[in-house]
């Protein structure tokens, strides 16, 4: 109990975050997806296509590196979807931001906000765990024996 009440300390935080930044990031998409001819179920489609891009490529990162996937030129097929992502979501906040400095500023949060938490639960996820023994256990073995149809049933011992 002690080590899950301390992950969710540590990693809680940063999920709330994301979870935030994403509806925010998302509102901006629906809304700007709406006001340019996607109306109804197709504006909430396209917010969620965007967000769910970024953080698809995000957890395609982290496997690359967990399976040490090799990638040819300057960056990797993730990295380049999650960069798109983001900059269609950074365009739609933009877009709905008040012309001025300080809304460019706050309609560039959630973009900035939902990219910095994503990448912080990719680098924890992609963080290398510690070598532990793993306890000793007896082999299965598998016992075959005829069934009534002909065919060979297996069937694992009771431990």
């Amino acid at each position: 109990m002690r080590r899950f009440a301390c992950r969710l300390l540590d990693t809680g935080p940063v999920l709330v975050l994301a979870v935030i930044a994403g509806a925010g990031s998302f509102t901006h998409i629906r809304d700007t997806a709406h006001e340019n001819g996607q109306t109804g179920w197709m504006s909430w489609a396209i917010a969620v296509c965007v967000d769910l891009t970024c953080v698809m490529a995000a957890r395609e990162r982290q496997r690359d590196k967990k399976t040490g996937r090799p990638h040819t030129g300057l960056a990797s097929w993730p990295t380049l979807v999650l960069i798109g992502g983001v900059v269609l979501s950074l365009a739609a906040n933009l877009h709905q931001a008040a012309p001025s400095a300080w809304g460019w500023i706050t309609a560039a949060t959630p973009a900035g906000a939902f990219l910095i938490a994503v990448s912080m639960l990719e680098r924890r996820a992609a963080a290398p765990v510690p070598n532990r023994p793993r306890p000793a256990s007896r082999p299965h073995r598998t016992i075959c024996r005829p069934s009534r149809r002909g065919r060979t049933v297996r069937d694992r011992p009771r431990n």
